[in-house]
């Protein structure tokens, strides 16, 4: 019997992107695969079921949960979803492992074996796989276009018969991808860009997208790509440039954040205070409780007159991209796994042991693990 890929109509508040869209599912099918959606699941991401091929269709997600051997997802499932998975299904999505303990105690008691793509490793081969990157691109974009909005000033310099317009200071914390797609972003709509990042091996790239590097004399590389924390000596020296630049700027994009732990912060509030008002700050790591001391999730604020807006669910603005790209990454990281439409996992594969975070009844995810 070949295996069946079941996909589910998300149900998280604010999430529109789909798992699975019609390409992607196309050539699961190819793989010999049987592929089993919720009707509508694609719906919100504008992929309508007509645009679905060589797949079956369910009309509710017990049905899916039901029959699926694997279940593909966005956001992590819920503890009554995982209650009705087969004991050995296999789940493959965002886990938010650090923040969603009982549902990693339930795929762990079900014995379902669960995939957490925030967990491929950055390696080469896994770049494909990075669901990360590929959403946090989408993120980085979505955040300045954010800002323009919101700024009362245009972003170009503009020269007219009323006089010549300046251009609008954009400062972007953080060069990660979302950092490095907002920098992109903000010089196409024509604004002078500055960014700064912990890492001073990112300064190269910060430089080739036009945009000038804030160097604090402070570094803080880690391992894996990401930043380390910062000691408070550090913190101290870094604040003092920053706040700087910060009071400068007409927008600012934040973007900082350290996997599995609270965003650190860095826009305190006298900082925001310094800003001109009119001024934006946008949050991107709202939802790990903000670079920015004033940042509210899903609102914004208004503190002397600057905007402090703290969006959610970047990705899910832009559903039709951000699905198209993160449908790719699971059907990259789950393909090699798949031959003449059964299952099989090669478990010395460093891409699938370092993802895995249940599997036959225990947490395989140490720092996970630590916590259950």
């Amino acid at each position: 019997m070949p295996v069946t890929i079941g996909v589910l109509r998300e149900a998280a508040p604010q999430e529109s992107r789909v798992s699975l869209v019609p390409e992607s599912a196309a050539k699961f099918a190819t793989l010999g695969a049987r592929v089993l959606i919720e009707r509508g699941a694609g719906v919100a991401a504008q992929f309508p079921d007509a645009l679905y091929k060589q797949v079956e269709w369910a009309d509710t997600a017990a049905a899916v949960l039901d029959a699926a051997d694997i279940v593909l997802t966005v956001q992590p499932l819920t503890t009554a979803q995982i209650g009705a998975l087969r004991p050995g299904a296999v789940v493959v999505g965002y886990a938010q492992a650090h923040a969603k303990l009982a549902e990693v105690r339930a795929l762990r008691d079900q014995k379902v074996t669960s995939f957490a793509m925030e967990f491929v490793p950055r390696i080469s081969r896994a770049q494909s796989m990075d669901a990360l990157s590929s959403q946090a691109a989408i993120a980085g974009y979505k955040a300045v276009l954010i800002a323009a909005d919101n700024l009362q000033k245009f972003m170009p310099m503009l020269t007219t018969a009323a006089g010549t317009i300046r251009p609008s200071q954009v400062l972007v914390i953080g060069a990660g991808v979302a950092g490095l797609q907002a920098i992109a972003t903000a010089r196409r709509l024509g604004a002078v860009v500055e960014a700064y990042d912990v890492r001073s091996a990112t300064r190269e790239q910060v430089k080739s997208l036009g945009a000038k590097f804030v160097d604090v004399g402070v570094s803080a590389e880690g391992a894996g790509g990401y930043a380390r924390e910062l000691t408070a000596e550090e913190k101290a020296k870094q604040q003092e440039v920053l706040d700087a630049r910060i009071a400068a700027a007409d927008a600012v994009i934040s973007t900082a954040s350290v996997p599995g732990r609270p965003a650190p912060k860095i826009v305190s509030r006298s900082a925001v205070e310094r800003m001109r008002a009119g001024s934006v700050v946008v949050d991107i790591a709202a939802e790990q409780g903000g670079n920015c001391e004033l940042t509210r999730a899903g609102e914004t604020v208004v503190h002397q007159g600057v905007k402090v807006i703290g969006p959610v669910n970047l990705p899910a603005q832009l559903a039709y991209n951000a699905s198209e790209m993160y449908s790719r990454n699971l059907f990259n990281f789950l393909s090699p796994a798949l031959k003449g439409g059964e299952l099989s996992i090669d478990w010395n594969d460093e891409v699938f042991a370092q993802a895995c975070l249940t599997h036959e009844g225990t947490v395989r995810h140490e720092a996970t693990g630590k916590n259950i």
